[in-house]
């Protein structure tokens, strides 16, 4: 008797921040000929997450009526000037109840690859409950949140910390999937980075 192969791992695209620095909510800003939400979603799909929820704040409707996102569960997050850990916490909210896991990205890490989301979807399977991308051993994103530890995450997810708080308290069950072969970590913060960035 063959057995069910495991359900596909949706991706938590958290996309809600306004982009003071840079001007224009992150969403929207455009890299590789495309908004930066719209390279955040096909990154996850392409690394095996077909399910995806992005959660919107900051001109939400001009995001959603500029960004192509066919497919997408669009969540509005009207605390998201609070911090990324709003957006988390609508996000968690969103997902269908039988979730086994999750992936979270964020929309202003362009160097994030699908490669590295596969190796975080690999590492689950193998077991991992709580995983995080490394680069160099330095814990980085994205990151996978086993559904054991949702309600967790949700609860200390505050300002901009995001999983920080889940991640420090499980520090010792995190599995470190190395990245930096692969990918870059870095944010996309300001006109400066953006610069950098599109001299890629």
């Amino acid at each position: 008797m063959q057995s069910t192969p495991p359900a596909a791992v949706p991706a938590l695209v958290l996309a809600a921040g306004g982009g003071r620095r840079l001007g224009r909510p992150k969403a929207l800003v455009r890299y590789a000929g495309r908004p930066l939400v719209e390279h955040a979603v096909a990154t996850v799909r392409a690394g095996g997450c077909p399910d995806v929820t992005v959660v919107l704040g900051a001109e939400r409707d001009r995001v959603r009526s500029t960004a192509h996102l066919p497919g997408c569960r669009l969540v509005a997050n009207p605390d998201w000037a609070q911090g990324m850990g709003s957006s988390l916490r609508a996000g968690l909210a969103a997902l269908a109840p039988d979730a086994a896991a999750v992936l979270v990205m964020l929309v202003d890490t362009p160097g994030v690859t699908p490669a590295a989301v596969a190796r975080l979807l690999a590492a689950h399977r193998a077991g991992a409950d709580l995983a995080a991308a490394a680069y160099g051993g330095r814990r980085g994103h994205p990151v996978l949140i086993g559904a054991r530890h949702f309600a967790e995450a949700a609860e200390g997810a505050a300002g901009d910390a995001g999983a920080r708080a889940l991640l420090a308290a499980h520090a010792a069950e995190l599995v470190l999937v190395e990245c930096a072969d692969v990918a870059v970590p870095d944010d996309l913060d300001t006109p400066a980075d953006l610069a950098r960035w599109s001299a890629r």
